[in-house]
């Protein structure tokens, strides 16, 4: 790890982190980041690769080799939590907005669902020294006059101020905890399991060989031929934007919805909807499907419609798996959640042993085998960050046996969703299952209290509301990169840290100069602005409500510590949800590794039916059909031959991002005017 390659990688997050909103949602293009296969960070890296060593050695200067390379595009991952749906498109909309709504929501008022949230996590817009016209109505409509911008000192820090100094330690805190266990779990995932790591695979790809200024991929003629297909594809769609008259689309969208008038079934268990019978072809997963292993890439392109036939089955016998709010108890949550749950257990039993080694050299107790140090202390400062976590939330009210039974569930959920990641190369993900509502259905509303169910909500809002963005599987990715090009874990988990602490720098003051510039009702979507930041306090009104009804409200929030186990309440259809779902997961694997031809994969339950899941069927199944047709009709090494052609469909989609963002950023400081929306990954 050079000196050069942190310098580099640290500019480049900083550089990201401050078009991120501004390419998201001031010009509106293709996510800067968006997932786990960032345009802004790939094409940064065919940029440095193509561009940037060829001038290097023009000019006789030291090349930029592959360990540097990977350090870089390490750094940039780290720090991609931070500025995009990860964290900052809904921050600040989560911490104003509901100050908004309250005005208009008689159920809120009614039930004063925000006098019981602690004040410190909510930005304050009435407080002593605040403009609360310009704090709250200056985000909304923005402050800037015309074609001024405003400057950052007319941010109105004041109402910011009390809500920061609670929620960046806490957000920091367990990112740094999860930087950790992507520290401890790598050796096991990469040596042991030996797991694909597509997208790292994909990144590696484009790497150079000592001496050499490009990557042999380079070299191929199949990589470059896809390469400018699938880019142009995209150059001709996107003027079609511009001029849908002049220029011609070329289709990517196939509608086969017509088709659901024969599929009673399938309809009624939401066929019409999310793109599974009207489905786009993503390149992007398309190329991953082709290294993927057959069960795996099957299995998450059937994933959704096997999901919605046993969805109308359900329906048609009158049980909605997906009937309620985001945070509140439905079934298909629970589903998701035993999944996840049972995923975990199957993870943890596969690396028992060098967990429980890690665990006690963390704890300084005596082992047979000495592991890596890097685990060592990775472990240590997982424990650590997580016990601060819980900490806090024991210091804004919670009882700590509720903070530890979140922790725990929030880092169940994240490294679950790491490694679909990291053995899928599933790069748009959603885990739709909270540890607040499966403490709501094990335990129930009158055991938990309206308060510290809030609490919990308000952290899932921040923390998990979107997990396609989450540090973890950016970090193992990182890690991943580094360790094929000799560079050493320990310090790429170092320096992630270090970017990560710039992307908050960085992030969060950017962000909100854009959201008071030009306002969030321009500079934002429905999402960030108006479903994030109702989910917490609808669904606390609504079960502040249910408790008045049955008369247990003040019994339900004088509850605390141990005495909630005296007023145990479940509910039984998502506990038997839960249990379904994680014994079939248990199963599925079992299977898998007793049966050589079992033609599933557990992730299978892992996706189920989300809106991601939907957006990527397709896509992965024409990759698998692709896969088994070559294997079968050429054989292995036409199988080998034919992945460079892969990697260039996966880099034409990279390059025909970046036309669009460069496109649309020079076209709006040229006019400043909005330029058209094009987008060549799901959003």
């Amino acid at each position: 790890m050079t000196f050069r390659a942190v310098v580099i990688g640290l500019a480049c997050v900083a550089a990201i982190c401050s078009v991120t909103y501004f390419n998201d949602f001031v010009i509106y293009q293709t996510h800067f980041i968006g997932n786990y296969m960032p345009i802004s960070v790939f094409g940064l890296l065919v940029i440095l690769v193509l561009a940037i060593n060829p001038l290097l050695k023009l000019i006789r200067a030291r090349l930029l080799n592959a360990g540097e390379l990977a350090v870089i595009v390490a750094l940039c991952l780290s720090a991609c939590y931070v500025p995009g749906r990860g964290l900052m498109h809904y921050f600040g909309t989560f911490l104003m907005m509901p100050h908004q709504y309250i005005r208009t929501n008689i159920s809120w008022r009614k039930h004063q669902v925000l006098e019981i949230t602690p004040r410190p996590m909510l930005a304050d817009p009435n407080r002593p020294g605040v403009d609360p016209d310009k704090a709250l109505a200056g985000f909304q409509g923005g402050l800037a006059q015309g074609d001024e911008h405003i400057a950052f000192s007319e941010i109105p820090w004041g109402a910011w101020t009390q809500t920061l100094v609670f929620w960046l330690p806490l957000l920091i805190t367990i990112s740094i905890a999860m930087i950790a266990l992507a520290t401890v779990i790598h050796r096991q995932w990469t040596r042991h399991e030996r797991l694909r790591y597509p997208i790292a695979e994909f990144a590696g790809a484009l790497l150079p060989r000592a001496g050499q200024t490009v990557a042999d991929v380079f070299r191929t003629r199949g990589f470059w031929v896809t390469a400018v297909i699938i880019m142009s594809i995209h150059v001709v769609n996107y003027l079609h934007q511009w001029y849908p008259k002049e220029m011609i689309e070329i289709p990517m969208r196939f509608d086969f919805r017509p088709l659901l008038e024969y599929l009673d079934t399938l309809r009624k268990g939401g066929g019409q909807n999310w793109g599974l019978l009207n489905f786009q072809i993503w390149f992007t997963a398309v190329g991953f499907a082709y290294f993927l292993a057959t069960d795996l890439s099957f299995s998450l392109g059937i994933a959704p419609y096997v999901y919605a036939y046993v969805t109308g089955i359900f329906a048609i016998h009158g049980i909605q798996l997906a009937q309620g709010g985001f945070l509140s108890l439905r079934i298909d949550s629970f589903l998701h959640g035993g999944a996840y749950f049972g995923m975990f257990g199957v993870l943890l039993y596969t690396g028992r042993r060098y967990y429980w080694t890690t665990l006690r050299g963390a704890l300084c107790l005596p082992v047979r085998q000495r592991e890596q140090p890097a685990a060592i202390w990775g472990m240590r400062v997982f424990l650590i960050g997580s016990a601060l976590f819980a900490a806090q939330l024991v210091l804004v009210g919670l009882d700590w046996q509720l903070a530890v039974a979140y922790t725990l569930g929030a880092v169940i959920i994240l490294t679950v969703v790491s490694r679909v990641v990291c053995e899928g190369g599933v790069f748009y993900i959603h885990a739709y299952t909270f540890p607040c509502a499966l403490l709501w259905g094990f335990l129930g509303a009158e055991a938990l209290g309206p308060r510290p169910l809030l609490i919990m909500m308000m952290v899932s809002s921040l923390l998990l509301i979107d997990p396609r963005e989450a540090v973890m599987p950016y970090m193992a990715h990182g890690l991943r990169l580094c360790d094929m090009n000799g560079v050493k874990v320990g310090r790429t988990a170092l320096a992630g840290t270090l970017s990560l602490l710039l992307a908050f720098a960085v992030a969060l003051p950017v962000t909100l100069y854009w959201q008071y510039d030009r306002g969030v009702n321009r500079a934002s979507d429905g999402w960030t602005r108006s479903s994030v930041p109702r989910f917490t306090w609808d669904a606390t009104a609504n079960l502040v409500q249910k408790l008045k009804l049955r008369g247990t409200l003040e019994e339900a929030s004088a509850a605390s510590g141990w005495g909630r186990l005296t007023r145990l309440h479940p509910n039984r259809q998502c506990v038997i949800a839960f249990g379904v779902a994680l014994g079939l997961v248990l199963l599925f694997t079992l299977a898998r590794l007793r049966f050589p031809g079992w033609p599933f994969h557990p992730v299978i339950f892992l996706v189920l039916g989300t809106w991601q899941s939907t957006q990527l069927a397709a896509s992965f199944m024409l990759g698998c059909l692709i896969k088994v047709a070559v294997t079968r009709i050429a054989g292995s090494k036409s199988y080998q031959r034919a992945k460079p052609i892969m990697i260039g469909m996966i880099a034409g989609d990279v390059i025909g991002g970046i036309i669009p963002m460069i496109a649309g950023g020079i076209y709006y400081y040229a006019t400043g005017l909005t330029p058209e929306t094009y987008r060549v990954l799901p959003t």
